[in-house]
């Protein structure tokens, strides 16, 4: 198939005198292998011709339905579709493929599929090792790379998918290189501090159609309403002028503010150094416990958000505890701590080549062990400037 059609793109450009370049911006269209998901019905292996882009020590996708898992919706295209989970233990499924020909750098991309989320997808929850249903709602994330599950970059996301029916939603993407393959994801809710089990159905995938990259493409699964908004600064008629179309006074143009430096804990990059060490004082967790409280967060999205925005940058998260703890027990809770806001960052898109982690337990106190306000600024997460 793929073969004839480049013979019929040939024969255009010998009949009608299309240019290779026309027929590439008008005629491209990526096609999946197995977009509807077909196979025998089955937990914890991926359709055919798909790959499981997972963690190595879960179990991959399931082809659904299946009873296993209490899972019995009737499939959009087919017989069958994609299920995939995010568990509390901070993994999540992902499945991918290499594509047929690889994206263009710089030409934009229009792709669709139907989503959809069961209201039951039994099985044991990771963190607690109970009976749990996987029922959050979660959202669909699409990467490419140089080779399988290579996720190099995130081309887009859909919003939540809460919605039990079947549900068009439709992405747009320009991609930053000549990826090869194509991995799609399963995440969580974001921002959000702590990992939930969710589950994402997915079928009918489309082909990836190259297209203007001025032509919008409308997020989620309905398109909004347009919204009419009013005419601001419109000069009044008096009852003596004689009727003309009104028209807006000329806004004159704001001066051009250079866009604010983005710093961690209040230190502009431009301040920074390599060895450079940074206290996160409003980063805190539950007592004896790595688990962060929620008034951490905008702490860690200002953190997120440097990196996301220099790449180049890679930290160390160091994790201190106060002197009155046990030695080994102070560099155990330590290191949890530092591994939890690792954690966070990599679930919100941070590669992992910027993030380190280490626990120094009780080994570099800055203040007094005798009173309460010592212990605080003693146990504490900083940030080491490790490259720039």
């Amino acid at each position: 198939m793929r073969f004839f059609w480049h013979i019929a793109a040939f024969s255009l450009v010998i009949l009608f005198g299309i240019s290779p370049e026309q027929t590439t911006a008008q005629e491209v269209e990526i096609v999946l292998d197995n977009p509807s998901f077909e196979d025998i019905p089955r937990h914890s292996r991926e359709p055919r011709y798909w790959t499981d882009c997972g963690w190595p020590s879960e179990s991959p996708p399931d082809v659904q339905p299946d009873f296993t898992f209490q899972v019995t919706k009737q499939a959009f295209s087919g017989n069958t579709y994609l299920g995939m989970v995010t568990r509390d233990n901070d993994t999540w499924e992902s499945v991918g493929q290499l594509l047929n020909q690889p994206l263009e750098e710089g030409k934009c991309y229009e792709f669709s599929m139907k989503l959809a989320r069961s209201l039951s997808y039994y099985s044991v929850s990771r963190e607690k090792n109970v009976p749990a249903n996987y029922v959050e709602p979660i959202k669909l994330r699409i990467w490419a790379g140089f080779g399988m599950c290579d996720k190099r970059e995130m081309l887009d996301e859909s919003p939540l998918v809460s919605n039990t029916d079947w549900q068009e939603f439709k992405f747009k993407f320009e991609p930053s290189g000549g990826y090869t393959h194509f991995i799609l994801e399963a995440f969580y809710k974001t921002p959000s501090l702590f990992p939930t089990n969710g589950n994402l159905l997915l079928d009918d995938a489309s082909t990836i159609k190259m297209i203007p990259c001025d032509e919008p493409v409308p997020d989620g699964p309905q398109d909004p309403e347009p919204v009419s908004e009013p005419l601001a600064n419109v000069v009044p008629r008096s009852p003596n002028t004689p009727a003309q179309p009104d028209r807006p006074t000329p806004t004159p143009p704001r001066p051009q503010t250079p866009p604010e430096e983005q710093t961690i804990a209040g230190v502009k990059r431009s301040e920074m150094t390599a060895g450079a060490t940074i206290t996160l004082e409003n980063i805190q967790f539950e007592a004896d416990s790595s688990r962060i409280i929620p008034q951490s967060l905008p702490a860690l999205e200002e953190l997120r958000e440097f990196l996301a925005s220099n790449r180049d940058v890679t930290v160390e998260i160091g994790g201190h505890t106060n002197g009155w703890a046990d030695k080994n027990y102070a560099v155990t809770l330590s290191t949890a701590r530092a591994k939890s806001v690792a954690d966070y960052l990599v679930r919100k898109g941070i590669s992992r080549n910027q993030v380190r982690y280490k626990g120094y337990g009780k080994e570099k106190q800055i203040d007094t062990n005798e009173t309460a306000a010592g212990r605080r600024r003693n146990q504490r997460v900083e940030i080491k400037i490790l490259d720039m």
